[in-house]
């Protein structure tokens, strides 16, 4: 095969990638209380802080009605607050809660061990170019749509 038709294969591999990362993902949440949607609001708020609907939902580059029906459920389990919005008096701002954050490092830290499994079976360069050429992807095809990166 050539490099663009190899590269045409991984664009279309990203799907039923992302596929079985969340089946594995939603199989590690079992018992926790957690659906995938509530363990990717709380990610996201563990790693940028408190955040605005809007801009979680550019982050996650989904719209924010979307966004807000998964916060409703952060909220309403306790694992995320509402904070007021010094830069917007309408747009509150939504963190994690002490549960929220603690339930986001225990869940991160079994994917993290099972990443840690998987790495092991591949070559340290072959992840490190794998991940470059992704995120050079990404850039590059949202610049041609006009969408951010994240």
């Amino acid at each position: 095969m050539s490099h663009s038709e190899n590269l045409y294969q991984i664009i279309w591999l990203s799907r039923p990638l992302m596929q079985a990362a969340e089946a594995i993902v939603e199989q590690n949440l079992k018992g926790s209380g957690l659906t995938v949607r509530m363990r990717a609001m709380l990610e996201i708020l563990a790693k940028k802080g408190s955040l605005s609907v809007p801009e979680i939902a550019d982050h996650l580059h989904i719209q924010r009605q979307y966004v807000q029906l998964m916060i409703n459920e952060t909220l309403a389990a306790g694992l995320t607050e509402k904070r007021p919005n010094p830069r917007h008096k309408r747009s509150m701002r939504i963190a994690l809660t002490e549960s929220g954050n603690a339930t986001i490092r225990n869940v991160t830290a079994k994917e993290m061990a099972l990443m840690q499994q998987l790495s092991d079976s591949f070559d340290p360069a072959a992840i490190d170019t794998t991940l470059d050429v992704t995120k050079r992807l990404i850039k590059t095809l949202s610049a041609r749509t006009a969408k951010p990166t994240p």
